[in-house]
């Protein structure tokens, strides 16, 4: 299998912690997008319950502890990950509030309608995004709100190349009104929605991608498949600098809606 045609779903989780351990982030995003997205959210107190799905190592989550006054629990897969969360918290002064938990967004442990908020910023897409809003609709109060950023086409018609290789990757990618549409028949009243500026891609994510991909290539010297894992982070930036006006991440914001 060529770099072209791998995915980052082709490698051991192990690599893929290790790699991405050494970035604040682990998808587009920065403080100012995650502002902007708490912005349409209201009736948050400090009884409020929220949960950051597919936190990382939590840079996201820290923005918002900062700005809400709720218990926040992040959740992940990777160990490796919820200990930085909770190093992260811990050193902001946040523990009290703020708890990492190792988890899997398939199998939630909150009890039904206990949440006032679900965040989750680049994550969905490991359980699927339609899926996801079906499966988390039920931990979420009535009124309660999802907040989501995922993966989305710009255009209904694309060049091959980078079609190609994002259905191969992610084949639930889809265009933002089929994607507002999807929202909306899960059971919630859409709110907001708005396409993630360029800068959260090459400042606040390309850009450390350069550091982290030292460190993890030191660290793994001779390994083929460590290099061939750092290769294709090269590929998918040459991927979006080339083809960014026909996609990117946009962001949702939608209320539950119904019984």
């Amino acid at each position: 299998m060529s770099n072209e045609n791998k995915t980052i779903h082709d490698f051991e989780l192990k690599l893929i912690c290790d790699f991405f351990s050494n970035m604040e982030r682990q998808g587009p995003g920065s403080p100012e997008v995650t502002l902007k997205a708490l912005s349409f959210i209201d009736g948050l107190t400090d009884k409020s319950l929220i949960a950051d799905i597919g936190c990382g190592t939590g840079g996201q989550t820290m923005v918002l502890a900062r700005q809400l006054q709720g218990q926040i629990t992040g959740l992940d897969l990777f160990p490796d990950f919820i200990d930085i969360f909770n190093r992260n918290a811990k050193h902001l002064g946040l523990q009290n509030r703020v708890k990492g938990i190792v988890g899997s967004m398939d199998n939630l442990p909150f009890q039904s309608e206990e949440l006032d908020l679900i965040w989750s910023e680049g994550a969905i897409y490991n359980i699927g995004f339609e899926r996801g809003l079906n499966e988390w609709r039920k931990y979420l109060k009535k009124g309660g709100y999802i907040a989501v950023s995922e993966s989305s086409w710009f255009t209904d018609e694309r060049p091959a190349e980078i079609n190609d290789f994002w259905v191969d990757a992610y084949p639930e990618i889809d265009t933002i009104p089929n994607q507002v549409a999807k929202i909306h028949k899960a059971g919630y009243l859409p709110v907001a929605t708005f396409i993630l500026p360029a800068t959260c891609w090459t400042e606040h994510y390309l850009a450390l991608k350069i550091p982290a991909q030292k460190i993890f290539l030191e660290k793994y010297a001779g390994n083929k498949i460590a290099e061939e894992f750092s290769a294709l982070q090269s590929i998918e930036e040459e991927l979006y600098r080339k083809y960014k006006d026909f996609y990117g991440y946009t962001f949702f914001i939608a209320k539950k809606t119904g019984l």
